[in-house]
């Protein structure tokens, strides 16, 4: 059956990849872009059933406004992608406050946002599905990226409370999390001003890996894309869809080294209830 998505980000990456897979299928998208011309082709192509509108996602009035005005276009949306963001790439210490505000306001209150202005239309409709896409970084850190993994575990942690509260009008929520990609994701990275302190850190070796071509990146976007598409038409949805092998192996040291360490400090942490 044809679909309706509503995307952001959809200029390039992931949104882009997707917009074009679900519209040569049959569907119908409702995409969003910072700057318009940036789907002036699939506009020519695919005309009514492509909406484009014009969305920064740190503007909250227009977020609720370009969301009301899609449903209100394309009537029932099937599935909501919160797909806009970027990476702020430097030590924690180099970051201007500015910019801490625009990676924050971005990518975890953009996205917080995009999903607390569908979710009226969802209940109204009768449910639907919620599709964030996060990255591996909501579940572990590299040096050099404390801010933008700030968002996405903040993201994370929003869904995984907003999906209990949902979950009995018939939406779903999915976190999608890709791990290095061959998008233009690295392209897109701010860059502050570097300390020279930071040289012989782990910030700096992360820093000379990626400026160098050895930091690997394994993972295929249009495949990642595929697997998105798939996951936001399964029943049931999966909570989280990690994608990539840097992903299923960085994930998997992360959480058992946690679990390791909840496990060491067990007795304490009993020890610190109310004695009864």
């Amino acid at each position: 059956m044809t679909k309706t998505w509503f995307i952001t980000g959809t200029s390039s990456g992931f949104g882009r990849i997707m917009t074009e897979k679900l519209l040569a299928r049959g569907d119908r998208v409702a995409a969003t872009v910072r700057k318009r011309e940036a789907l002036a082709d699939l506009e020519a192509q695919y005309g009514e059933r492509l909406w484009v509108a014009n969305l920064d996602v740190t503007d909250d009035r227009a977020v609720h406004a370009v969301v009301d005005t899609a449903f209100q276009k394309m009537g029932r949306i099937d599935v909501v992608v919160s797909n806009a963001g970027y990476g702020l790439f430097g030590a924690a210490e180099e970051v201007s406050d500015a910019q801490i505000r625009h990676q924050i306001d971005t990518n975890l209150i953009g996205s917080i946002q995009v999903i607390r202005a569908a979710l009226p239309h969802l209940r109204q409709q009768g449910g639907g599905r919620i599709l964030q896409v996060a990255s591996e970084g909501g579940q572990i850190a590299y040096p050099n990226f404390s801010l933008y993994h700030a968002t996405k575990w903040g993201i994370e942690g929003f869904i995984e409370a907003v999906a209990q509260e949902v979950a009995s009008f018939g939406i779903d929520i999915i976190i999608a999390e890709p791990g290095p990609a061959g998008t233009d994701f690295g392209a897109g990275l701010v860059r502050p001003l570097q300390m020279d302190v930071y040289e012989g850190t782990p910030a700096g070796q992360v820093r000379r890996a990626i400026a160098g071509g050895s930091f690997k990146i394994l993972g295929d976007p249009v495949k990642m894309t595929d697997a998105m598409i798939a996951a936001a038409e399964k029943q049931p949805a999966p909570k989280r869809l990690a994608l990539g092998s840097t992903t299923y192996q960085s994930i998997r040291k992360a959480l058992g080294e946690r679990l390791a360490e909840l496990e060491a400090q067990k007795e304490i942490t009993l020890s610190t209830d109310i004695d009864v």
